[in-house]
């Protein structure tokens, strides 16, 4: 098939072109949405087995780094990932059991375990979730423990093993969901192409690190590949390949999950540098004294140079080092005068509405598009539409 223009354009990053959608599903009966509670009461039955057997392999090991992850797990917050997850299931047609979905969203949270702890890890974090960073606690460990040699180098070595066996946890909870259901092979495809594109991600963000990169293009191509296909893009998908979605309807959702992560994501950078770390769980100045590239940065790098604005460009350029306070603040600064920060709040309102359309060509239940809009609109911090606010 021929991609027009547009559909090549079509958010970022090759995903498959929006096309014709389905015929509308019927009007029966929708179960409510999936919630929070429902995938936690998975995740602790999924635990639960995952730590006796960790205990029964060896006890230091379970105590030590097993009982830390599940910790890590259970302090989980919205549980995003299988909330549209279940929402692309419905998109998609499905009804009745959702224990496939419940148990692919279940180990989604713990591949965002494996990717929280190796992305702390990798940026220097030192909280998360409210609590120390995964490497900041086993560094502790360390030290409490008297060990001989670098507490936080061993804290680090231990810190890729529990990401590691998050990563393995997730990996064989979804190869038995899959093993039990007729779609388990397309439902294994959107995982593994979903797995390598976060690596993916994950990379391009240490290198642009690496190479003190500032260009907006790049910022893009991480914020996508790191973030909105594996938050919103990819769960749709798994949500929907459960159901036995075609390929116009996946590639719709795809597209519809496309721009509302990229969104998530954007506001995700305005929290990460004016969010408050009481409601954040973690600093609001990590991104900034690292000089994270976000596209919130790129954006007023480029607005600086073509104003010739020098003061916020020798703020926000790639060799500064905005470690001290005042130097955050004077970041902070340039990242509003340069108008960074009102046009990425305006671009996270025109992917949400873009999101929003695709959505509604997958040609889902009334209900459903409610649900996925309540969804978008959570994520991303943004407000209904007017016609919805004067309703």
């Amino acid at each position: 098939m021929r991609m027009t223009g547009s559909e090549k354009g079509l958010c970022m990053l090759g995903l498959p072109p929006v096309v014709a959608p389905p015929a509308e599903i019927d009007d029966g009966p929708i179960p409510e949405a999936v919630g929070a509670d429902a995938v936690g009461s998975v995740l602790m039955d999924v635990l639960d087995v995952r730590l006796r057997h960790s205990r029964a392999v060896d006890p230091v090991f379970a105590r030590e780094l097993a009982d830390r992850l599940a910790a890590l797990v259970e302090r989980g917050g919205k549980r995003l990932r299988t909330a549209f997850t279940h929402c692309g299931w419905r998109a998609a047609g499905g009804s009745g059991d959702a224990t496939a979905v419940l148990r692919t969203g279940a180990a989604l949270e713990l591949l965002q375990a494996c990717a929280l702890v190796h992305d702390d890890l990798m940026d220097g974090s030192l909280q998360r979730r409210g609590a120390p960073a995964m490497h900041v606690q086993l560094a502790r460990r360390h030290w409490a423990a008297g060990m001989h040699g670098s507490a936080e180098s061993f804290g680090t070595s231990a810190a890729v093993l529990v990401g590691d066996l998050a990563l393995a946890w997730a990996d064989d909870l979804l190869t038995e969901t899959a093993l039990g259901t007729p779609h388990g092979r397309r439902l294994h495809e959107e995982w593994r192409a979903m797995r390598t594109e976060m690596v993916a991600g994950q990379y391009r963000d240490l290198h642009a690190q690496a190479a003190r990169s500032s260009g907006v293009d790049e910022a893009l191509a991480i914020a996508t590949l790191k973030s909105a296909l594996y938050t919103v893009a990819r769960p749709l998908a798994l949500g929907a390949s459960l159901a036995g979605a075609d390929d116009h309807v996946l590639g719709t959702l795809r597209a519809a999950g496309r721009c509302a992560g990229l969104a998530f994501q954007l506001h995700d950078d305005l929290l990460g540098a004016f969010g408050d770390p009481a409601l954040t769980g973690k600093p609001a100045d990590d991104d900034l004294r690292s000089r994270k590239l976000t596209y919130l940065l790129a954006l007023a790098v480029q607005l600086a140079e073509a104003a010739d604005d020098h003061q916020a460009a020798a703020a926000l350029a790639p060799d500064s080092d905005p470690r001290s306070e005042y130097a955050v603040r004077h970041v902070r600064a340039a990242l509003r005068r340069t108008g960074a920060r009102d046009l990425v709040e305006k671009k996270i309102e025109e992917l949400t509405a873009m999101s929003r359309d695709h959505f509604e060509r997958a040609g889902a239940h009334p209900a459903v598009r409610q649900e996925f809009d309540a969804l978008v609109r959570s994520a991303t911090g943004t407000r209904p539409p007017r016609a919805q606010e004067k309703a």
